[in-house]
């Protein structure tokens, strides 16, 4: 039987712990600041970096292109381009990038650096080559996009992203925790029978959970690699880590106390980390799917696979309100969209391996189009402070979680009366 998750017996081990992340941190933020200053020891630099996104943008008449690269070295930053700059994403480019203006915090944080483009590295890259796969069985560029960021973690499209925000389901396009759990499912569902004949004959003395959990993790390790570690898909993939280890040693791995290591480690090895958007609203998802869990945790688990994404959507729609703010009649049918995306999300990639992925784009097309009509509902900081509020106190009380579900069903009401 699990035992309480307890991984600290007094305040010593707890001190030790953190002064040892302490110390974990402090190192790294001295290895960003040597990157930092080799990077800005002259009024320019030469860098390598990979075009995550590109876009057209016309301010003030002038109209040119917005590169967003990502380093070899890891950091992020933006610079722009001529207009007739040709298409490049996820290609290497080699370029000067002028440094005089770039703080320690904008090197950490992401920054815009102006820049000369000597070259573009022609050479197709994998991701590429997969990208044009995906590609040429649509015959729409925005489905091809869709999957391209279901698949890759490409970055959808302006238009696509504010249909996504209307209609809620910006969370299943960006590769997630969600997309992890859907993914290891399947890999452990196709894993089990072949391990299965091979432990019977050669190797029945072995730990078959064991075994498929070090090879699951060590294929989405290589994935994860893959797509440049996003910072959403870097959290999920560390606490698949430290839950297995947790519930392989008997402790409960529904634990605010599981998040919270994480969110410490993360932070304090991957200090660049915290200046992700992505990452916090992960970091939100999973606190309100544990937030629902520990308060009841008695529900069948039938009950909970279908109340837990009516509850996750409650809690974090205040969080988009604030951030975004787009919202529409059609929103609340992402509760609905999430569940159906378990079934989705793996039957699409095979039917992407068979060369039928255009199968579901007229249902996509329609769908993406309920999201163009949108209303911007105004919700400030304050409301959003007494949500944060409760949203702890409902983790030592029963009677904060009730009072943090009516609140945020009470912005619901509000955002429908807005756009009514």
């Amino acid at each position: 039987m699990l035992e309480k998750l307890s991984l600290f017996n007094s305040k010593r081990e707890f001190f030790n712990f953190f002064l040892a992340c302490g110390f974990v941190l402090i190192y790294s933020i001295l290895i960003e600041f040597q990157n930092y200053k080799n990077l800005t020891r002259f009024d320019s630099a030469l860098v390598n970096a990979t075009v995550v996104n590109q876009y057209t943008k016309t301010k003030e008449s002038k109209t040119y292109q917005v590169l967003k690269l990502k380093s070899e070295n890891g950091f992020t930053f933006y610079t722009s381009a001529h207009k007739t700059f040709p298409h490049a994403m996820d290609k290497e480019l080699s370029l000067e990038i002028f440094t005089d203006k770039i703080t320690f915090y904008d090197y950490l944080a992401g920054f815009y650096a102006s820049s000369k483009v000597p070259s573009i590295n022609q050479d197709e890259s994998l991701k590429e080559k997969i990208n044009n796969f995906i590609a040429s069985q649509h015959t729409n560029q925005d489905m091809a996009n869709i999957y391209q960021a279901l698949f890759l973690a490409t970055t959808v499209n302006k238009n696509l992203q504010a249909n996504f925000s209307v209609l809620g389901v910006s969370h299943i396009v960006a590769i997630s925790g969600f997309h992890l759990g859907i993914l290891s499912a399947l890999l452990y569902f196709l894993l089990t029978k072949p391990y299965k004949i091979l432990q019977d004959r050669y190797f029945p003395y072995r730990n078959s959970k064991s075994d498929l959990f070090i090879i699951i993790a060590t294929l989405l390790l290589f994935y994860m690699l893959f797509l440049d570690s996003p910072a959403s898909l870097l959290r999920s993939y560390t606490m698949l880590i430290i839950g297995f280890l947790l519930y392989d040693r008997g402790f409960k791995i529904i634990s605010m106390q599981t998040l919270s290591i994480t969110i410490l480690l993360l932070l304090v090895f991957f200090p660049r980390i915290f200046f992700s958007l992505g990452f916090w609203l992960s970091v939100a998802g999973v606190f309100y799917i544990f937030l629902f869990l520990i308060h009841f945790k008695h529900l069948s688990a039938l009950w909970q696979f279908f109340l837990i994404e009516f509850s996750t959507y409650l809690l974090m729609l205040p969080l988009a309100l604030a951030l975004f703010g787009a919202f529409g009649l059609y929103h609340p049918l992402s509760i609905l969209l999430t569940m159906l995306f378990i079934v989705f999300y793996p039957l699409s990639i095979f039917l992407h391996i068979l060369g039928f992925g255009a199968l579901f784009d007229g249902l996509l097309q329609n769908l993406i189009s309920l999201g163009e009509v949108k209303t911007i509902v105004p919700f400030g900081m304050g409301w959003l402070a007494l949500h944060i509020a409760l949203s702890f106190w409902a983790i030592f009380k029963k009677l904060g979680m009730w009072i943090l579900l009516a609140y945020s069903s009470g912005i619901f009401i509000y955002a429908i009366g807005y756009v009514l």
